[in-house]
């Protein structure tokens, strides 16, 4: 499994990949340059929309449209008028903070989470957007909230906050979207990088964006064991997501954001998008309901 360069992004921090399966386009974010990307695979033309803000997360929206994870809380974007609704500021008092990764369920409820402008200690938290747009804080303490993922065959949330280098598992009810029974699955080793976006496969496996480790690795949650691994020719892989006509092609998001120029010219593709074809059908990218 060979990474190919699909767009020479150049982005400053590349994140959230989301695909959508009925436009078989890739909807994907610049964090700081407050930029939503739409990208056709099969023609190379990259769409932009550029907001007034951090911009953590996109997710797709039954009907249409875009629900998105902000620097000051969650929003709707109608399209293509690209007229911007605030829905709900959680952390009206927390200036300092911004939304980062964000994903719907398998139930059409987005969960996304926060973290400090400057990843500064545990202020963030995550938080659960419902269909009747009521607002839940399901975790605090968060240092980066960052990969979310579902298995509902074994009624498995899976979350990462990347400053614990861990992958949490929690107890997962489909039909209220309450989670319980924390307990940690998956360690990254020392010297690897830090866990960032994730997501997962139909066998359960999860797939794991390594920021400063230039690789994504696949995971057995059940026995904390690593399967594989795929090196990248930058740094700072920030997240994944399956898409395709068949679902099993694995889009990478990655950065330059905090590169050095000497590292930048070792690395000129970071910031790109890559592809990778895998033996393995991914998970849908669900939409909010």
């Amino acid at each position: 499994m060979k990474p190919e360069l699909i767009l020479d992004a150049k982005a400053t921090l590349g994140e959230g990949p989301c695909w959508d399966e009925m436009e078989q386009k890739l909807y994907w974010v610049d964090i700081m340059e407050r930029k939503i990307h739409v990208l056709d695979p099969e023609t190379g033309e990259n769409e932009t929309i550029v907001l007034d803000q951090y911009v953590g997360c996109a997710v797709l929206k039954e009907g249409g449209g875009l629900l998105l994870g902000l620097q000051n809380g969650f929003y709707e974007l109608e399209i293509p008028s690209k007229k911007l609704t605030l829905i709900h500021n959680p952390e009206k008092d927390k200036p300092e903070n911004r939304f980062n990764d964000g994903k719907v369920d398998p139930l059409g409820r987005f969960w996304a989470g926060t973290m400090h402008l400057e990843a500064k200690g545990n202020n963030g938290a995550l938080y659960r957007l419902d269909s009747n747009y009521g607002v839940k804080k399901i975790i605090g303490d968060v240092g980066i909230s960052n990969g979310l993922a579902w298995d509902v065959s074994r009624g498995a949330m899976y979350f990462i906050d990347t400053t614990t280098k861990k992958v949490a598992a929690f107890d997962y009810d489909l039909k209220s979207g309450e989670i319980s029974n924390k307990h940690f699955v998956i360690t990254i080793p020392e010297g690897e990088g830090f866990p960032d976006g994730m997501t997962i496969d139909v066998n359960g496996h999860l797939w794991i964006a390594h920021w400063d480790g230039a690789k994504i690795t696949r995971w057995d949650p059940s026995t904390g064991k690593k399967i594989e691994e795929i090196k990248f020719p930058v740094d700072r892989i920030t997240s994944c997501c399956f898409g395709g006509k068949e679902m099993n092609e694995l889009f990478v998001t990655t950065a330059r954001n905090g590169l050095s120029p000497s590292q930048l010219e070792k690395q000129p593709l970071a910031g790109g998008l890559f592809k990778v074809k895998t033996a393995v059908k991914g998970s849908p990218t669900y939409r909010f309901k």
